[in-house]
């Protein structure tokens, strides 16, 4: 991870504003209370007013509403500058293990409570929406599970095992990953989840566990590796590339999160699918991450009171 700390919009709030700006608004502003495209109909406040008022401030000319870049979107309500929301993007997009929140609030200047929440509404905005069908004709797709949690032996006077949560994750080979919070590993469960997700005419490679016998005959082909034999590849069945993808996983969680909790898993795995996703093996850079993730914020909120907030499940 590279990040020139002296580039003008971590240093300049009018450089910053102007960043997400562009980025928000690459064809024009558009007001996010009714969605006017027409720029002679969107009035920069900021710019004529007589008295000082909120940097970047406009109205819309049709519905009245005012807003600014903040406005619709994850940072909207906060009062954190926005070089400093530059500067956060930038490093959860760019450090391929993530960054925990003591670390943002070290690097950032800002409290520790400020960095875990800021934290958190970049992770919403590494959130996908629209999400398309996995694999097709001729590609395959990997399914395993792991799953996340304390170990016993590690707990010297515990009086009750630490619990253990299951994430299932969907890998296509040269291409993306889709992971999941699930609340157990069967059949049952999981079927649903892999049906939806994969288009049928895909290879499905899986381990030798039961879950996926049934669930192997709705594709093209099921393979397996018998991993207790140490079996971990025949032909082109194995699951190296989602285990591949656990490993980054689990680097992160361990070594540099320490422990997630049960409420925010599934955020996390935003945070790590989007990555992931978005890699550079896929021929996206660090400034090209950055700015997806800047855009997955429109549409979307998170108070702190709520930190969950109305995310749905991903498939």
């Amino acid at each position: 991870m590279t990040v020139n700390l002296t580039d003008p919009i971590f240093t300049n709030e009018d450089k910053a504003r102007t960043y997400f700006e562009e980025i928000r608004w690459p064809n024009g502003v558009t007001c996010p209370h009714c969605g006017n495209t027409n720029s002679a109909r969107i009035y920069s406040i900021a710019a004529n007013a007589a008295k000082k008022v909120r940097a970047g401030l406009r109205e819309c000319q049709d519905c009245h509403g005012q807003f600014t870049v903040r406005t619709g979107g994850v940072m909207e309500s906060s009062h954190v500058p926005l070089t400093k929301w530059a500067l956060a993007y930038r490093l959860l997009a760019s450090s391929k293990k993530g960054m925990s929140a003591h670390q943002l609030h070290r690097t950032l200047g800002v409290t520790y409570k400020t960095a875990w929440f800021m934290a958190h509404r970049i992770r919403e905005a590494m959130r996908p929406i629209d999400v398309e069908p996995m694999g097709g004709s001729g590609k395959t797709v990997e399914a395993d599970e792991t799953y996340v949690g304390g170990k016993a032996k590690n707990r010297a006077y515990a009086e009750t095992l630490p619990r253990h949560e299951a994430v299932m994750s969907l890998v296509e080979r040269g291409g993306k990953v889709r992971s999941r919070h699930i609340a157990d590993v069967t059949a049952k469960t999981l079927k649903p989840i892999i049906v939806d997700a994969i288009t049928k005419d895909t290879h499905f490679r899986t381990d030798q566990s039961p879950v996926y016998t049934e669930i192997g005959k709705d594709f093209a082909s099921h393979e397996t590796v018998n991993h207790s034999i140490k079996e971990y590849v025949r032909g082109d069945a194995h699951t190296n590339t989602v285990e591949g993808y656990f490993s980054i996983f689990k680097r992160g969680i361990y070594g540099v999160y320490h422990h997630v909790s049960e409420q925010h898993l599934k955020r996390y795995l935003c945070e790590f699918d989007f990555r992931y996703n978005e890699r550079i093996a896929l021929g996206v850079t660090d400034t090209e991450r950055t700015e997806k993730a800047i855009r997955g914020a429109v549409g979307k909120r998170l108070t702190y009171r709520q930190p969950c907030g109305a995310q749905q499940a991903q498939a």
